[in-house]
């Protein structure tokens, strides 16, 4: 049975929502975003589980939602299946946030920094997305948000692992979003230019103002932006899929 084409996802509230990467930066700014809109909240992190415990409490005392939070390595595939078959029993809107960055030259990098990077920005996209599927068909529904970055696109010198992290969750969301759209569970990712949040915190003051130079808007972004631009993109129709969606001020 085919749905209204027109039908919009305008209420978030009693959803559940799954956010990769949620202690700090643009992750905690989507897990408040969701909360604000009444989401019921599974936060995962790597090494600030106490960090996320107390935020995830104060998700719940201010919202009145349901918000867990536990220490999970979206970059090791039987780390994600324990922790879906022990608390992730259904699931309407994954957000894959989690990610590293890698600065220097690739020549430099060793291939244990290259295989934890594509592990962490890339794979544990598939580690997440493989079993919140079956979750979303046995719904009905269900919805993909993927933080990727212009660097996908563009290519960054001294970021070339970065870069192809990106470029890889851009593909994979395309092609995702074509294998999803008959089942109505749209695909998309959010394409970030520079964002002030701690990922940054590599580059020194000269480096981030001639960044700054670079972006029309005269601006890092910031991090309630992008939450802001998920929000908006979790209540889109369905039928918008398969969309890499930039939120870079005009830079790229």
């Amino acid at each position: 049975m085919h749905r209204n084409p027109t039908e919009v996802k305008n209420c978030l509230a009693g959803k559940t929502a799954l956010v990769t990467g949620a202690a700090h930066g643009i992750g905690r700014a989507i897990a408040l975003a969701l909360a604000a809109e009444g989401c019921n909240l599974h936060l995962i992190c790597l090494h600030a589980l106490p960090e996320l415990t107390t935020f995830a409490s104060q998700l719940e005392n201010s919202y009145e939602i349901c918000c867990t939070a536990h220490a999970v390595d979206v970059a090791e595939p039987d780390a994600v299946g324990q922790y879906f078959a022990a608390v992730i029993p259904q699931l309407d809107l994954l957000i894959n946030n989690a990610g590293m960055a890698h600065l220097g030259l690739l020549q430099d990098m060793q291939p244990t920094e290259w295989n934890r990077l594509i592990s962490t920005n890339l794979s544990s996209i598939f580690y997440t997305s493989r079993l919140a599927i079956p979750l979303f068909l046995q719904k009905g529904s269900g919805c993909i948000i993927n933080i990727s970055s212009v660097w996908g696109q563009a290519g960054a010198a001294y970021e070339a692992a970065y870069s192809a992290s990106k470029g890889g969750v851009d593909a994979l969301t395309r092609a995702l979003a074509k294998e999803l759209a008959p089942n109505h569970i749209p695909v998309n990712a959010i394409s970030c230019g520079c964002v002030d949040t701690r990922m940054n915190d590599c580059l020194d003051d000269e480096a981030k103002q001639a960044l700054i130079a670079e972006i029309p808007a005269d601006r890092f972004a910031e991090p309630e932006e992008i939450a802001s631009a998920v929000i908006q993109l979790a209540k889109m129709p369905a039928y918008l899929t398969g969309q890499i969606i930039q939120v870079a001020g005009g830079w790229i």
